[in-house]
C-alpha cells in the first residue's frame, strides 16, 4: 500500500468533508494548534463538537479531577481527558439523533521548552474515536519528545503531528505500521522525537504493541524503547529517572545460563558496591537493532520469541539502535545522575577498546570513553573460556592494542572494570550460537543450558527452528 503525502491542511480538510466524523478538542499546554487547523481548512461545523483549553490547573482539576503530586503532563491525565470528553459527547448528542456519528475526542497535556531552554518540553498526545458507531472506542496514546529551541516552532509541530495522528486514525486503522509513519508527514525526526506507542480497541485487537515499539526504533523515531515482563510498553523516563540502572547487553537467541549467571552475579556486586536495593535500581536485558538485524532484515517472529522469553523470566527489555556501548551508557545519564553497572562479557569489552568503532566521532576513541565511563560507571566483566586452547580470560590477561594499553590500565586501577568473582565455571563452555544449531538439528543436551522453563517454551511454541519430530510410521 502506497500513501499520499498530505499535507496537514489536505488532512484536516478530508476529516471535515467526512460528514461522519465528529469529535472535540482538548488542548492543554501548547496552545490549540491543532484544533486550528481544522478551523482553517474550512467545513469544521459538522466536524467540531468543542475546542478547549484549560490551562489554568484549578479550572482544569475541577473538569477533569486532581493528579498525584500535581502531575499534569502524564498518560493519566491524558486518557483522564480523553474518556471525560467522549462521556459529555455520549451524552449531549444522542445517538438516535445523530445516525452514522462516529465520535472522537482528541486531547494533549504539554510542556515546552521553558524561558531558561533547560528543558526542551514533552508532552502526551491522544485520540479515543470509533471506526464504526456499532463498535466500541478505539484509544492510541503516544508519548513526545520535542527538539527544536523555540517555543513558537514546538507548538507548529505539535498541531502538525495532531492532525496525523486523527487522519491516521481514521484512515490508517487498517495498517498501524503506515498510520506510525504517517505521523511523521511534514515533519522531520530532527523536530519530534516519539518514545511511546500504544494501541488498544477492537480495531487493534490483534495488534502487538512491542512491535509497534520496535517500529519507533526501526524507523528512527526514537533512540530506544522498554518493555516490562508483561509486554507492556513503558515510558523510558518514569522507569529510568533517578534510578540506578544495571544492564546487560545480547543477543539472547535464546537467552543462556551464561547469561544469567553473569546478571545475577555483576548485580550482586553492582548492589554491594553501590549500596542499591531493589527499590531504587532498574534492570534491563538491552536488545541493538544491530543485533536484531544479524541476519539482514529484522525477523519479528524471532524478535518477539526472545522477549518472550525476557519476560517469562521476569525481565525488562529494551530495544536501542545503540550499536555503541558509549551510546547505552550515554542515554541512561539523560534519565539519571545515580549509579550505572553494565555486565558484559571479554569479548565484548575487547570491542568497546576497538578504535574503528569510534572513527565517526570527533573525539575518537577519547570522547566515547568520556560517554562510556561518566561519572562512575562501572564494568562487571564476565570471564571467557577460549574453546581452542583452555585459557581463561579475565581483566587481568586481556590484551588490547598497544596504544590503548596505558589508558586500559587507568580504568582497571580505578576500578571501573571489575571481574564477577562468584561465576559458575560450568557455565563457561555454554555459546549461544552452538545451541541455536543444536535446537535446529535436535541434538540431545541443549535443554540443561538453558535458564529452567525457557527449554519447555522453545518447544512449545516452536521457537529458533525448533520443530517437533514426527513418529509415526516408525517401529
Amino acid at each position: 500500500m502506497i500513501k499520499p503525502k498530505l499535507t496537514p491542511k489536505q488532512k484536516a480538510l478530508a476529516i471535515n468533508l467526512d460528514s461522519s466524523i465528529y469529535g472535540t478538542f482538548a488542548e492543554i499546554g501548547a496552545g490549540q494548534e491543532t484544533v486550528r487547523h481544522f478551523f482553517r481548512a474550512g467545513g469544521a461545523s459538522q466536524t467540531i463538537a468543542k475546542a478547549m483549553s484549560a490551562y489554568d490547573k484549578d479550572f482544569s482539576d475541577a473538569i477533569y479531577g486532581k493528579e498525584i503530586k500535581n502531575r499534569y503532563v502524564t498518560q493519566n491525565r491524558l486518557r483522564k481527558m480523553l474518556r471525560y470528553e467522549m462521556a459529555l459527547i455520549e451524552e449531549r448528542i444522542p445517538r438516535e439523533k445523530n445516525p452514522g456519528k462516529k465520535f472522537f475526542s482528541y486531547a494533549n497535556t504539554v510542556t515546552t521548552i521553558n524561558f531558561d531552554k533547560t528543558s526542551k518540553g514533552h508532552g502526551w498526545v491522544g485520540i479515543r474515536y470509533q471506526n464504526n458507531e456499532s463498535e466500541d472506542f478505539n484509544e492510541i496514546v503516544i508519548h513526545v519528545k520535542f527538539k527544536e529551541t523555540n517555543a513558537t516552532l514546538q507548538q507548529e509541530t505539535l498541531g502538525s503531528l495532531g492532525v496525523n495522528l486523527i487522519y491516521g486514525a481514521y484512515f490508517y486503522a487498517d495498517n498501524p505500521r503506515i498510520l506510525i509513519e504517517s505521523l511523521y508527514d511534514d515533519l522531520a525526526t530532527d523536530r519530534l522525537e516519539i518514545d511511546m506507542i500504544d494501541f488498544s480497541g477492537p480495531a487493534f485487537q490483534y495488534v502487538d504493541n512491542r512491535l509497534m515499539s520496535l517500529q519507533l526504533v526501526k524507523l528512527g523515531m526514537t533512540d530506544a524503547v522498554i518493555f516490562n515482563s508483561e509486554g507492556n510498553n513503558m515510558l523510558p523516563a518514569d522507569i529510568l529517572y533517578k534510578k540506578n540502572i544495571f544492564a546487560v547487553r545480547g543477543s539472547f537467541r535464546p537467552v543462556t545460563r551464561v547469561n544469567i549467571d553473569m546478571f545475577e552475579h555483576g548485580l550482586e556486586m553492582f548492589n554491594q558496591d553501590n549500596a542499591c536495593d531493589h527499590e531504587n535500581t532498574q534492570i534491563l536485558f538491552e536488545i541493538t537493532i544491530s543485533n536484531l538485524r544479524a541476519a539482514g532484515d529484522i525477523d519479528e517472529r524471532d524478535f518477539l520469541d526472545r522477549v518472550d522469553i525476557l519476560g517469562t523470566l521476569g525481565y525488562t527489555v529494551m530495544i536501542s539502535n545503540f550499536s555503541e556501548y558509549y551510546r547505552m551508557v550515554d542515554y541512561f545519564s539523560t534519565f539519571t545522575n545515580q549509579h550505572i553497572g553494565v555486565a558484559m562479557g571479554v569479548n565484548n569489552l575487547l570491542d568497546v577498546f576497538d578504535e574503528e568503532y569510534y572513527k565517526n566521532l570527533p573525539g575518537g576513541i577519547l570522547e566515547a570513553f568520556g560517554k562510556f565511563f561518566k561519572k562512575d560507571m562501572r564494568v562487571y566483566l564476565y570471564p571467557y573460556k577460549d574453546p581452542e586452547n583452555g585459557e581463561l580470560l579475565t581483566s587481568e590477561n586481556l590484551k588490547v592494542h598497544d596504544n590503548l594499553k596505558e589508558l586500559y590500565k587507568y580504568f582497571k586501577l580505578n576500578k571501573r572494570i571489575v571481574d564477577i568473582a562468584n561465576y559458575n565455571p560450568k557455565f563457561l563452555e555454554i555459546y549461544s550460537r552452538e545451541i541455536l544449531k543444536k535446537i535446529i538439528s535436535h541434538d540431545l543436551g541443549w535443554e540443561e543450558e538453558l535458564p529452567k522453563g525457557v527449554a519447555d517454551i522453545i518447544k512449545d511454541r516452536g521457537m529458533f527452528g525448533y520443530k517437533q519430530l514426527s513418529f509415526e510410521g516408525l517401529n
